[in-house]
């Protein structure tokens, strides 16, 4: 005897997947807000300074050329691991005077090169800019960028 797929068993099937990859869904949801929020990142450790450095980073467009975490143009370098890149765990001064010297430094004027604009920003600005920098180093991005060069 052969079994036939009635309309009150599709209906059934339908409604009890949908439920069952609702609530899948709904538990995936709340695993990324509560790892975003708070295992990935460190916002309990944001200072005026880093939040300046946030404002100026915005201010400027600097995503226009850049990318942070992945995220941005691709004309410029990545800067989510600059800190890093400058030496910021080994030796965290000569990092901060090596990214602002070098952010004060632009354009280079170099022939061929790709230019950075001069935004004349304050020393404030700078060393928020910076900060920002290196609390954004600090995410757990789980290894993005996959290499030093960003």
């Amino acid at each position: 005897m052969s079994e036939r797929l009635t309309k009150n068993a599709a209906r059934n099937i339908f409604f009890g997947g949908t439920i069952f990859f609702l609530v899948i869904f709904i538990a995936l949801v709340a695993n990324s807000v509560f790892y975003a929020t708070g295992a990935s990142s460190h916002h309990s450790e944001i200072t005026p300074s880093i939040a300046l450095g946030k404002r100026v980073w915005e201010r400027n467009a600097c995503i226009d050329c850049h990318t942070i975490l992945g995220e941005g143009a691709y004309f410029a370098p990545e800067l989510g691991n600059v800190w890093a890149r400058y030496g910021g765990f080994d030796d965290p001064q000569g990092a901060r005077e090596g990214i602002i010297g070098w952010i004060k430094n632009q354009p280079t004027g170099i022939e061929g090169r790709r230019q950075m604009p001069h935004f004349n920003l304050s020393d404030k600005e700078l060393n928020g800019l910076v900060d920002f920098f290196e609390w954004t180093n600090k995410i757990n991005t789980q290894h993005w960028p996959p290499n030093d060069a960003g």
